[in-house]
């Protein structure tokens, strides 16, 4: 996999506003955490989005968007967005703030 710079600036500029966001390349792209939680990466194939289990649905039902397969494996809580759905800015908003709220709702670690 290589990085998707255009993704990553777009993703950066959603998130410029927020506290506590690390950045670190993973998985042969780059990764955005919050409190050391992943929640968002960005690779040459598309932006993944952890949204968690069950929370989902509603993105699934986007063109553009499937779940996120991992070795044959879906990945259970997380999509991935193609360029059609990235290149929104209201629905890659929705996405990251969906993926925000997520692991906010985790318990620290």
């Amino acid at each position: 996999m290589a990085r998707d710079r255009g993704l990553e600036e777009l993703i950066a500029d959603d998130l410029n506003s927020e506290r506590g966001i690390k950045e670190k390349a993973m998985f042969g792209g780059w990764a955005w955490l919050l409190d050391g939680k992943l929640f968002c990466g960005a690779r040459d194939d598309g932006m993944l989005i952890r949204l968690g289990k069950g929370n989902d649905a509603w993105a699934l039902q986007i063109s553009g968007i499937v779940p996120m397969i991992s070795r044959n494996r879906v990945i259970q809580g997380w999509v991935r967005a193609d360029p059609r759905v990235y290149g929104d800015d209201n629905l890659r908003a929705k996405l990251v703030s969906s993926a925000l709220a997520f692991v906010r709702s985790l318990p620290t670690k």
